[in-house]
């Protein structure tokens, strides 16, 4: 059978262009005011657009409450003593790298401290989770699996230092990834209803019996029997959602090394933002306006 060509999505911006357009702090506020603004400045605190520019300190002055601001207040930007042109090209290569990108890479390309460029990798991370994303229908595949390092001296089987992270896959759209505390029928199911719509077609999941009676009215559940090496039946399988975990850890193993239970979630959302927006053109100005509509992450969260 004669293999389909993926068709290469056009991107709106490479870095080359990015380099070249957005290389001053000018260039990057007048992006984020059009991106933020569309229909002119306005006042975060009243709403108002009497609103004076005040160049020389890059700030707004609100002829209504006198509330001072600029383009990055209260959002993902705030207090960022970095240079907007090195933001840019951070993000630009976070949503670029299919595996990921380091906080050691990162310090290295912007010429930064280790600390800023491992705060900077999460500010960004935490702008691309979903808010009350859409509920995957269709076929959807399920699968979970085990994130962590092995452990010498142990017997096998040791899952003490892992944790667990579920998965759903639309066929030929969307992902949701969430780390849960266990694998419990409990768990899994409240997973798969929170992720999935009731009306869908159809569940696809191996042989895992905690996946037993998630069917209903509306969906029917189907699974391969991965113990007895059945991976393909018709069309039940579950390789995609395999192929994203699969993904997923070679992102840990190859760029990232190791990842803490604290942060999984980031990273899972990270991986599912690229995923999801895997055909948008438009992949970096929906980066800038996730950070933009989000709120400052304070350093002392992360580490606390």
């Amino acid at each position: 059978m004669k293999k389909i060509a993926k068709k290469e999505v056009k991107k709106d911006i490479d870095m080359m262009r990015l380099m070249a357009k957005y290389n001053n702090e000018d260039a990057c506020r007048n992006l984020l005011e059009n991106l933020r603004w569309p229909d002119g400045v306005t006042c975060p605190r009243c709403q108002s657009k009497d609103i004076r520019n005040s160049y020389s300190r890059n700030q707004f002055d609100c002829g209504s409450c006198g509330y001072q601001f600029s383009v990055t207040s209260n959002t993902i930007f705030h207090d960022s003593h970095l240079p907007l042109p090195k933001w840019f090209i951070a993000i630009y290569m976070m949503i670029e790298s299919k595996k990921g990108i380091s906080a050691n890479q990162m310090k290295r390309t912007l010429d930064v401290s280790y600390k800023t460029a491992w705060y900077l990798c999460h500010r960004i991370r935490a702008a691309m989770t979903e808010i009350n994303p859409k509920p995957l229908s269709g076929i959807v595949e399920i699968d979970e699996t085990w994130v962590g390092g092995k452990r010498q001296h142990v017997g096998h089987g040791y899952k003490g230092n892992k944790v667990v992270a579920a998965g759903a896959v639309e066929r030929n759209g969307d992902t949701r990834l969430q780390r849960i505390d266990n694998r419990t029928h409990e768990t899994l199911h409240n997973f798969i209803k929170s992720v999935v719509a009731p009306d869908a077609e159809a569940i696809y999941t191996d042989d895992f019996p905690t996946y037993k009676g998630i069917e209903d009215e509306d969906t029917r559940h189907e699974s391969v029997n991965h113990s007895a090496d059945e991976w393909v039946r018709g069309d039940v399988n579950t390789n995609s959602i395999e192929n994203v975990f699969s993904l997923f850890k070679r992102s840990v193993m190859g760029s990232y090394h190791k990842v803490s239970k604290k942060h999984l979630d980031a990273y899972l959302d990270e991986l599912e933002w690229r995923f999801n927006n895997r055909e948008n053109p438009y992949l970096f100005r929906d980066t800038l306006l996730k950070l933009i509509h989000s709120e400052n992450l304070e350093y002392k969260k992360l580490v606390t």
